[in-house]
């Protein structure tokens, strides 16, 4: 039997019965190659950055706190892209000689009808990025009365 990890094979399962009557043994069997690669892609990696997200409501905005730890404030990016909000920071792996910027987010939602996408602003307070996104005059709901008519 096969057994994965994240997608990966990772070796098989070697299944021996003893004999009639007794319990039958499951004896993992790891190919030592296959768990080299593993830990040789995880070193070229850099291992795994978690970063920590807080979402705070003030009285006018809205508050966004992004800390990435281990990662250069000049690698964590804010964009808007088809009315998403998305904090992304890149990692730059060497392949076969070749730079590739590979991008990790670390938030990506819509931004809601209520919040003014002109005035989001971002900023850096110590070691954390924070995004700012003010309210619109659609915060505090919409109201109005439709007429009828006979149509």
């Amino acid at each position: 039997m096969l057994t994965h990890w994240h997608g990966i094979k990772i070796g098989i399962i070697l299944v021996i019965s003893l004999s009639e009557g007794e319990q039958v043994m499951r004896k993992p069997i790891l190919n030592a190659e296959l768990l080299t690669s593993i830990d040789v892609l995880n070193t070229l990696n850099g291992g795994h950055v978690e970063a920590r997200v807080q979402l705070q409501q003030k009285p006018e905005w809205r508050e966004i706190r992004v800390r990435v730890p281990g990662i250069d404030r000049e690698r964590i990016k804010v964009e808007i892209h088809n009315n998403f909000l998305m904090v992304f920071f890149s990692h730059q792996l060497q392949l076969a000689a070749q730079p590739i910027e590979v991008p990790r987010v670390v938030y990506n939602k819509a931004i809601p009808y209520f919040i003014d996408a002109d005035r989001i602003e971002a900023v850096f307070e110590g070691p954390q990025l924070v995004v700012r996104l003010p309210f619109n005059e659609f915060s505090n709901g919409y109201h109005r009365n439709i007429p009828t008519s006979e149509g």
